[in-house]
């Protein structure tokens, strides 16, 4: 099963070269102020994509699913979009969760500590692959002026019950695979599409993920 994931496109998508796989996945940050007229042009440049099976987080930046959740999803009909849940995906077992330490005044912001870590208890043991939209602690998580700002209580929820892969994004500076013990971690960010999809076949044998060429804006 291939995976082609993304975060982070901010209605950059039209200069994004999209690789063919079998799951196309995008962890959030489809917008850049996210409201419906936003998320609507974001969710046509998915249903555009010819993946079998496309999956999607929200972001910080895609306040509609916040403010008007009902017409928001339904924007993206045959995407599965996963808002603290669960899905069975081309025979993978997928979780999905926006949640992010609190960052300025956008959404989906929680505050550190108890909070968060009631969200991702709901994350169970077993999974094919996580998708968050916030980075795990130390891991893709680099900022040049804040330092590393991930959460460390979504860490924890991963160390003890670890997904074969956890993609996300959020953090623009730290793209990248960092394969720790028996989970694949993938920053996805493709920022603002300076980066290319980050692809990953999976299967029953393991996790490897495929390297594909860096390329740049044109503008």
């Amino acid at each position: 099963m291939r995976i082609v994931a993304v975060a982070d496109t901010h209605l950059f998508h039209g200069d994004l070269d999209v690789p063919d796989g079998d799951v196309f996945v995008h962890a959030g940050d489809l917008c850049r102020g996210g409201d419906l007229d936003e998320l609507a042009e974001a969710a046509a440049w998915i249903a555009s994509l010819p993946h079998a099976h496309k999956v999607l987080v929200a972001g910080n930046h895609d306040w509609a699913f916040v403010h008007d959740a009902a017409a928001a999803r339904a924007l993206f009909s045959g995407v599965t979009y996963l808002q603290d849940g669960e899905a069975l995906v081309g025979g993978l077992r997928i979780y999905g969760s926006p949640w992010q330490p609190a960052f300025h005044d956008w959404a989906f912001n929680l505050p550190r500590g108890a909070a968060l870590a009631e969200k991702w208890a709901g994350i169970p043991a077993g999974l094919d692959i996580l998708v968050t939209h916030c980075p795990p602690a130390g891991i893709g998580d680099h900022t040049p002026v804040a330092g590393r700002i991930g959460c460390r209580d979504l860490l924890a929820r991963v160390q003890a019950a670890p997904p074969r892969l956890h993609m996300f994004g959020h953090i623009h500076t730290d793209g990248g695979i960092f394969p720790i013990g028996p989970t694949l971690f993938a920053n996805v960010t493709t920022w603002e599409c300076e980066r290319p999809p980050t692809v990953i076949d999976i299967d029953a044998a393991g996790v490897r993920p495929i390297v594909v060429p860096p390329h740049g804006r044109t503008d």
